[in-house]
């Protein structure tokens, strides 16, 4: 009788950082690849399964699949995001998992805490657009929300950017900018930080990069406070007055036709006719790989938004699972010693 024991790996989020996974430059590298295997049809990536608990609140999970075909494997982001869990229970309002599978023999590889990575996912993204559509001398970066989100685009954005010298950020509450800037002066040593006391205009007025990571759904951000040659990511839902993306010279997604359709300040705009399929540069995959150019003058100003692509999760995860199995980290998880009816004792545990 041959060996039927089904073993994966388990990664806890302590495990993948002291394997140094916390590397947006891996991140990069893996959203970058990812993008270009979808784009060459290498990539299986089936429409995600949405469960809403409530429509006022957004409370759900999502499930989110996808297979990279010539690297032989499949992986799910199982991923909740519950607003209110801040407020209400002073928690985090997103947490996930992912499975990764071999699709040899199609048994699981690896169980791993996905909060991570999908926080990493949407900085890697931010930093892919800021190295084609920001000024490659830009000195600072402004915030709205210091979030978690905040924090990873920030250390996405100097990665990408090494020439950031100034941080300036505004949150709703001026202790949320202190949390910040407590947390990422160590990790960014070299940087500049300055808190502005809830002060949006004063975070982004002279920043070269503007970075909008909120949960408000409102305009916050405004076409004035843009100086010519700005990059603007845009993170979360509806942050920016329609007039920014109309001043802009270059708005560039990481997939418009899935954008146009969600509730992104483009979505909006696009569904009130006040923005074309014509209006779009492209997608970001089109600047990586020399379709479209990214910035060609200094003083353009460039819009990112990206809705979220769940196959560049599966790959950051894959980069991530690599690197803490090298590492040695994690710990065995046994899935199965032999099949069901292997087992010597299965008389006694079934219930007829």
């Amino acid at each position: 009788m041959g060996n039927h024991e089904i073993h994966c790996q388990y990664y806890s989020q302590e495990d993948l950082l002291g394997a140094g996974c916390l590397d947006i430059r891996m991140a990069m590298d893996a959203a970058e690849s990812a993008m270009l295997a979808f784009q060459n049809g290498d990539v299986l990536f089936p429409e995600k399964i949405v469960q809403i608990f409530n429509d006022d609140t957004q409370e759900r999970i999502n499930c989110l699949p996808a297979t990279f075909v010539k690297d032989k494997v499949c992986g799910v982001k199982w991923v909740s995001v519950f607003p209110p869990n801040p407020v209400k229970y002073g928690i985090q309002n997103l947490s996930a998992v992912i499975i990764l599978s071999e699709i040899e023999h199609g048994f699981p590889i690896a169980f791993m805490e996905g909060t991570l990575c999908s926080n990493m996912r949407v900085g890697a993204m931010g930093g892919l657009a800021a190295r084609h559509l920001a000024r490659s001398d830009s000195k600072a970066i402004g915030f709205i929300g210091a979030g978690e989100q905040a924090k990873m685009h920030l250390i996405a954005m100097k990665t990408a950017l090494p020439s950031l010298e100034v941080c300036r950020v505004a949150a709703k509450d001026p202790a949320e900018e202190a949390q910040f800037i407590n947390e990422m002066g160590p990790i960014l040593a070299d940087m500049r930080f300055e808190g502005t006391q809830s002060d949006l205009e004063a975070a982004v007025s002279d920043a070269d990069v503007i970075v909008t990571a909120t949960s408000a759904q409102a305009p916050l951000l405004k076409a004035a406070w843009m100086k010519a040659g700005a990059f603007y990511s845009h993170v979360g839902g509806w942050e920016d007055e329609y007039a920014v993306a109309k001043q802009c010279d270059k708005i560039v997604c990481d997939d418009w036709e899935t954008v146009k359709h969600r509730t992104q300040t483009l979505s909006r705009m696009y569904q009130d006719g006040e923005l074309a399929d014509t209006d779009i540069h492209g997608n970001l995959v089109d600047l990586l790989s020399g379709k479209l150019a990214g910035r060609e003058k200094d003083e353009e100003r460039t819009y990112f938004n990206a809705v979220g692509l769940a196959y560049a999760d599966v790959a950051i995860a894959f980069a991530m699972y690599r690197r803490a199995r090298e590492a040695g980290m994690g710990q065995d998880l046994k899935i199965q010693n032999e099949m069901i009816f292997e087992h010597a004792h299965l008389k006694d545990w079934v219930k007829l």
